[in-house]
Formats: C-alpha cells, sequence, structure tokens
C-alpha cells in the first residue's frame, strides 16, 4: 500500500512518499521525497493513503537533519527504482559525506562510466527520487557552480549551508 503524508521543513513543505515494510525501521519503507517546485517531484495520487503516524522515524530523522544533528540517514528505502546505471549513480551519491562536495566528473569517475558520461550522470541524479536523504545536492560542477537541482539553485544552496558546504556563489 503507498502511503503519504507532509512535513514542515526549512525547504518548504515536503512530500514523503513509502510502501508499508516489515522491516523498514517504524514500519514504512520511503519512495520518494517531493519539495516545493521540484522539477518531476512526486504528485498525490488517487488511491494513496494519507498517514503521517507511518512516517514518524523518516520525520523525526528529518528534523534532525535540519536541525544539524544527524548527518547520516537510517531510512529504509522501497524497492529498488530507476534502471541499473540510475542505481549505481545513486549508490554513489550515499558515499558523498556529510558536509562535502563532490562534482559529476567525479561521481562518473566513481562508478567506473566513461569520461563523456558526466551528462548522463548528471541526468540520473536528476531522476533522483529521494531528494534531501539520498545527498543528491552534494554534486556541484568542476568549475565549482551549484550546477543543477531538481529543488532548484536556492534549496541546493540551504541544503549545503546547513551541511557548512555552501560553495561560493557562481
Amino acid at each position: 500500500m503507498t502511503l503519504y503524508t507532509t512535513l514542515d521543513s526549512p525547504l518548504g513543505e515536503l512530500l514523503l512518499v513509502g510502501e508499508e515494510s516489515a522491516t523498514a525501521p517504524g514500519g514504512t519503507a520511503l519512495a520518494s521525497l517531493s519539495m516545493p517546485g521540484q522539477k518531476g517531484g512526486a504528485t498525490v495520487q488517487d488511491g494513496w493513503t494519507y498517514d503521517p503516524d507511518a512516517f514518524a522515524e523518516i520525520a523525526r530523522q528529518l528534523r534532525a537533519y535540519f536541525d544539524g544533528k544527524l548527518t547520516r540517514f537510517g531510512i529504509a528505502y522501497a524497492d529498488a527504482r530507476g534502471t541499473e546505471f540510475q542505481q549505481r549513480v545513486w549508490q554513489a551519491l550515499e558515499d558523498v559525506p556529510y558536509g562535502t562536495t563532490t562534482t559529476y566528473g567525479a561521481i562518473a569517475a566513481g562508478i567506473g562510466a566513461a569520461r563523456g558520461a558526466v551528462r548522463a550522470v548528471g541526468t540520473a541524479i536528476g531522476a533522483n527520487p529521494l531528494l534531501v536523504v539520498r545527498p543528491c545536492h552534494r554534486v556541484i560542477a568542476a568549475d565549482g557552480s551549484l550546477s543543477g537541482y531538481a529543488g532548484g539553485p536556492v534549496l541546493k544552496r540551504q541544503l549545503l549551508g546547513i551541511e557548512g558546504a555552501a560553495p561560493d556563489a557562481r
């Protein structure tokens, strides 16, 4: 069963979508986290069940992150979505430490993709359904600019600021 709730945050109202899971902490595996104005973000669908209590553990972790008290999430994700390439890129995002940034080129190299795959890496990152918790905001352009982010550059800068990693404006 698909569950959802909303959560107020410093970024605005987040939409959390998940699936019931017997093995996930709190009983819900996160399928999507969308933010206001997000390009390609989830929208509530017919048949989904509104259940804020199902997201209590996820909400607790998100609040701790926004308060600067959590540097790594312990959230179970719903069954793998995306292509094999996207999943490799998304896994690489999980390895970018809190408070640091990396580049699209470094992600491509880290997954063994050809140097010319930087655009494909960017596209895969743009398809990440789990903003904030799968830290695509930590990926910046080689020249240090913020570059693309599905939530927009203002929210990307805000997330990097929470982590103390905001680069100079470019």
